[in-house]
């Protein structure tokens, strides 16, 4: 599999949330954003490191090896959090990625994001309590 580099810039969102990933072209429903490839921990959520907790994906759910989880390289793991998202993921457990595709059009300029809470990847969930789960703090109301 050949990975490239996505079409899309970091800069800092203008709010509490800090830096952000913005699409440098507009993108259409079903289109592949991105490939990251991952790097996989084979432990316990509870045993990583705390600064590592917010940023990997629960590769135990998505691709169903037990006790492991992913940190997704690219862009992947910078995503900030939106309900509804414009990005749902999925993994390729052979190939070791994740991959981000849009769930509607996304103009060229547009924050990506993608939905903490949805497990399994999608870009909707019936509640926002990812950050109460994590005992985390969020940046801005949700």
């Amino acid at each position: 599999m050949r990975l490239s580099p996505p079409s899309a810039y970091v800069e800092d969102t203008g709010t509490p949330k800090g830096r952000g990933v913005f699409a440098a072209r507009s993108f259409v429903d079903g289109e592949i954003v991105e490939v990251c490839p991952v790097v996989l921990f084979h432990i316990p959520f509870s045993s990583l490191p705390e600064e590592a907790k917010t940023l990997v994906f629960n590769w135990t759910v998505l691709a169903g090896v037990p006790d492991t989880h992913a940190l997704a390289l690219g862009y992947g793991s910078m995503y900030n959090h939106d309900n509804p998202a414009n990005l749902r993921y999925e993994a390729d457990r052979q190939s070791s990625v994740l991959r981000f595709i849009a769930v509607r059009p996304i103009a060229q300029g547009e924050e990506l994001t993608v939905n903490y809470n949805a497990i399994g990847g999608g870009a909707q969930w019936h509640d926002d309590n990812w950050f109460d789960r994590m005992k985390i703090k969020p940046l801005v109301s949700q």
